[in-house]
């Protein structure tokens, strides 16, 4: 049997300003908006073009799911955002005011620095690592 993770929900205080905040500073698309109440939608976004995983916003109800917006994975990294070119979309994220919480860097598996979305949660901006060209004599 043949499985693939399609979507999983990320909880947010208000679906316009999650929508808003992630195609804007992003630069996701919304692949759907579909109103399931007078106060639930289906939202699902995902980044332009994709073909994977889509994050399915989901408005917390309740003081427990209140509580867990932005801190859904207890303060770790949650998200790992990937890119073909790390460094045009790290200083095109930092211009349009993403806060990071720490610069990129060099790791042997690629380039790495962390972000966070307006609830706090943290994601890793990760590129491919090209090793310095030596120089030579």
């Amino acid at each position: 049997m043949a499985q693939q993770l399609i979507r999983f929900a990320l909880l947010v205080d208000d679906y316009d300003r999650a929508i808003a905040w992630y195609t804007k500073m992003l630069d996701f698309e919304v692949i759907e908006d579909t109103p399931l109440s007078d106060t639930k939608r289906w939202v699902s976004i995902a980044t332009r073009g994709s073909r994977g995983i889509r994050i399915l916003l989901a408005k917390a109800i309740g003081e427990r799911q209140l509580a867990a917006v932005g801190d859904q994975s207890g303060g770790r990294v949650f998200l790992f955002l990937e890119t073909d070119a790390f460094h045009r979309d790290y200083h095109g994220l930092k211009a349009k005011g993403v806060e990071f919480v720490r610069e990129a860097e060099d790791q042997p598996w690629g380039t790495v620095a962390v972000f966070k979305d307006p609830y706090g949660n943290l994601w890793d901006l990760i590129g491919p690592y090209a090793k310095p060209v030596e120089d030579t004599p």
